[in-house]
């Protein structure tokens, strides 16, 4: 594995993960490389197989579980998400060693603080300005259901809990500019 230390990126749905992660792509192409995932939810419009996530069927992601394959899994919503450790490998045999970018949640985050410690990452917290900014953007986006915003939100406050722990992550990027987030104190 790279000696490139992973980034672990953690935060409530909604948050702005996935535009700091284009916008990182965007500005360093050659710094750092996404882990794609495995999902067994649908694919939604604009999404591609093994870029966004890996879609498979319920049975294959538990097959993956069986065989140890996960750094972190967890069930949300009625669908399974994890990342392999060949995942997080794949992002620095591409080319230049490169930087694994991992986008996982709370659950996430202690599963690989207790059992994969070796992998040694740095875990950034990217949390709202504000708990009603969050639901704003939850619901501007029109992507779930009010039930699953509901879900999303009850979530939320789990993992902004879990932020506040001493030693949960390395550091707070409170995201209240979608265009320049900035670092909150630690």
């Amino acid at each position: 594995m790279s000696s490139l230390r992973p980034i672990v990126l953690c935060g409530p749905s909604g948050v702005g993960k996935s535009t700091l992660i284009r916008r990182l792509f965007d500005e360093y192409p050659n710094r750092f490389g996404f882990s794609v995932s495995h999902t067994t939810r649908a694919i939604r419009p604009g999404e591609k197989d093994g870029v966004s996530y890996h879609f498979v069927s319920r049975d294959e992601f538990l097959r993956h579980v069986h065989a140890g394959e996960f750094l972190e899994h967890a069930e949300f919503g009625g669908n399974l998400y994890g990342t392999t450790a060949k995942a997080v490998q794949d992002v620095s045999r591409q080319g230049e060693p490169r930087r694994a970018i991992l986008d996982i949640d709370a659950q996430g985050v202690r599963l690989i603080k207790a059992h994969h410690a070796s992998l040694n990452p740095v875990f950034v917290f990217i949390a709202p300005p504000t708990f009603a900014t969050l639901q704003e953007r939850l619901q501007r986006r029109a992507t779930d259901t009010p039930e699953a915003i509901e879900r999303r939100l009850q979530m939320a406050l789990q993992e902004l809990a879990f932020a506040r722990e001493p030693h949960s992550f390395d550091c707070v990027i409170v995201n209240d500019n979608l265009d320049r987030p900035r670092r909150g104190r630690r």
